[in-house]
C-alpha cells in the first residue's frame, strides 16, 4: 500500500482514489437502466408468445411458440440476474466512495494509520462492485444468444411455411 503521506499530499492520487469509484457508479447505473429496458421489454415479448399461443391452430407452431417461451422466460430470468448485480455494483462503488472521502479525511488527521484500513476496505467493496458490473454482462450476453436463438427459429419457420406455400 501506498505511504499515507505521500497519498495525504498528492492531490491527483486522492482524486484518482474517489473518482474512479464515481466514474463507475456512473456506469454502473446506465448498465442498469439499459437492462431494465431490457427486461421490460422481455416481458412484453413473453405476453406477444403468449397471445400467438393462443392462436396457434397447429401442433408444430404450438410446439414451436412453448420452445420460444421457454427461450423467452430463460432470458427474462437472466436479464433479472444482471439487474441485480449492476444494483450490487451501484451499491458497492458508492460505498468505495465513501469509504475513499472518509479515508482521505483521516490521511492527514492524527488517526492516520486508519487510512490504510479505510484504503483496503474501499479496495474490497471497489472489487465486489467490478464483480457485480462482470456478472451483469456474462448475464446480458446469455440473454442476448438467448434473443437471437428466437428470432433465428422465427426466421427458419417463416421459411418453412413460406417454401411450403411455394412448393
Amino acid at each position: 500500500m501506498a505511504d499515507v503521506a505521500t497519498l495525504a499530499q498528492n492531490p491527483f492520487a486522492l482524486l484518482s482514489l474517489i473518482a474512479a469509484p464515481a466514474v463507475l457508479t456512473n456506469s454502473a447505473s446506465v448498465l442498469a437502466l439499459s437492462t431494465s429496458n431490457r427486461f421490460l421489454r422481455a416481458s412484453e415479448r413473453l405476453r406477444a408468445v403468449a397471445a400467438r399461443y393462443d392462436e396457434a391452430e397447429s401442433a408444430e407452431v404450438r410446439a414451436h411458440v412453448i420452445n420460444q417461451l421457454t427461450r423467452v422466460e430463460k432470458q427474462a430470468s437472466m436479464l433479472l440476474n444482471a439487474l441485480r448485480a449492476a444494483y450490487v455494483a451501484i451499491g458497492c462503488f458508492v460505498s468505495a466512495s465513501l469509504i475513499s472521502i472518509l479515508g482521505a479525511g483521516v490521511a492527514s488527521s492524527p488517526l492516520r494509520s486508519a487510512f490504510t484500513i479505510f484504503a483496503g476496505l474501499a479496495l474490497v467493496v471497489g472489487i465486489v462492485g467490478v464483480c457485480g458490473i462482470v456478472w451483469a454482462c456474462v448475464n446480458l450476453l446469455g440473454a442476448t444468444r438467448l434473443a437471437l436463438v428466437n428470432m433465428s427459429k422465427d426466421a427458419e419457420q417463416i421459411h418453412r411455411r413460406e417454401s411450403a406455400r411455394a412448393g
